[in-house]
C-alpha cells in the first residue's frame, strides 16, 4: 500500500497518497461518496509507470483528512471542495495538473477546471458536467430520475441523518451495489475503502452536502464568492473527456446540455457494463483517456 503523505492548507490537514517521479507532469485523481482513494488502485500505478506524478487525495471528512480547527463549519458543498483541491495545488506547488474525478470529485475538478483553467492541464470527468445549479435545484426532475435520490432525501431528515452515523457501513454498501449493479465487488474490497468512512467529521460532511445542493443550509461564508460564480453554471474549456456508466444506478446515462457545457476539444465515452464507481469498475478507460489528453497537448 502506498504511504499516506500530510499536507497543510488554511483549512485542513489533508492526507494524500503519491505515486510516480516528482518531476512529472503532475494528475490529480479525486473520489466520490462513497468512495475513497482505494477507487484507483488501478489507476494511479498505471499512469506513474508513464511518468506522471499522480496525487490521490482523501477528501475532506474522509480517512485521516482532518479540519485544522473545530470552529470550521463542516461543509459538503461544492465550492468548499473545489478550493480544497485549489489549495492543495498550492501547497503542494503544482502550477498546473490533469484533473480526474467522479461523483464529489468529479464536481472539483469541474469547478476548478471552469473557473481556473490556467491551473488545469485536461480534465478526465466521471459523468460529464458535474456542476450543481443550486438555484434550479427547488424544480423536480422526472420521476424516474427523483427515485434514485432517494439518499439524499433520506440525509435531509434528521432520521436520516441518524441513520448515516449509526448504519454507515451497510448503508454505503447498499449505494455501492445500487449504483454499480453489475460490479462484483468483494466484501474486502468494501472494506479497504470503508474504513475511510469512520472519519469523525464523515457524517457531517456528508449531511451538509446533500442539504446544502437544495438550499436547505447555509454554505461556508468563506468560499460564498466561488458559489456564486458556479450560479451562472461556466463553461468548461479545457480538453476534457468525460467517461460515462452505461449501468450507472444513480446518474443519468445522457444528459441533453452536457456538450454545449464544453468549449475546445471534448469527448464523451460511453462504458458498457460499468456503473458509477469508473475509475475501480474500468480504470483502463481512464488511464487511456488520460493517455489521450496529456499526450496530445
Amino acid at each position: 500500500m502506498t504511504d499516506i503523505r500530510f499536507i497543510r492548507t488554511s483549512m485542513l490537514s489533508i492526507a494524500y497518497e503519491e505515486h510516480g517521479p516528482a518531476d512529472g507532469a503532475a494528475i490529480i485523481l479525486l473520489h466520490g461518496f462513497p468512495y475513497d482513494p482505494r477507487g484507483y488502485d488501478a489507476v494511479a500505478p498505471r499512469l506513474a509507470a508513464e511518468g506522471f506524478r499522480v496525487i490521490v487525495p482523501y477528501l475532506r471528512g474522509y480517512g485521516p483528512t482532518r479540519f485544522l480547527s473545530e470552529a470550521t463549519l463542516r461543509s459538503g458543498e461544492q465550492a468548499a471542495l473545489a478550493r480544497d483541491l485549489l489549495d492543495l495545488m498550492d501547497a503542494l506547488g503544482i502550477e498546473k495538473a490533469g484533473l480526474g474525478g467522479y461523483d464529489w470529485g468529479g464536481r472539483a475538478a469541474c469547478i476548478v477546471a471552469a473557473l481556473w483553467p490556467e491551473r488545469v492541464t485536461c480534465l478526465v470527468t466521471g459523468d460529464g458536467y458535474n456542476i450543481q445549479n443550486i438555484p434550479a435545484s427547488v424544480a423536480p426532475a422526472d420521476p424516474e430520475t427523483e427515485h434514485r435520490f432517494w439518499y439524499q432525501y433520506y440525509f435531509h431528515s434528521p432520521r436520516g441523518r441518524r441513520g448515516l452515523a449509526e448504519n454507515r457501513f451497510e448503508l454505503c454498501k447498499l449505494l455501492w451495489r445500487l449504483w454499480s449493479p453489475t460490479w462484483q465487488f468483494t466484501d474486502e474490497e468494501y472494506a479497504r475503502s470503508a474504513a475511510s468512512f469512520e472519519n469523525p467529521d464523515f457524517v457531517d460532511v456528508v449531511v451538509h452536502s446533500y442539504r446544502h445542493r437544495f438550499g436547505y443550509v447555509d454554505g461556508d461564508p468563506n468560499v460564498l464568492d466561488v458559489e456564486r460564480r458556479l450560479e451562472t453554471q461556466p463553461r468548461i474549456d479545457v480538453p476534457t473527456i468525460s467517461l460515462v456508466g452505461a449501468d450507472d444506478g444513480v446518474a443519468a446515462i445522457s444528459r441533453s446540455n452536457d456538450a454545449e457545457m464544453f468549449g475546445g476539444r471534448f469527448e464523451s465515452r460511453l462504458l458498457p457494463g460499468i456503473g458509477h464507481n469508473i475509475p475501480q469498475e474500468a480504470p483502463v478507460a481512464m488511464c487511456d483517456a488520460f493517455r489521450d489528453l496529456m499526450t496530445s497537448r
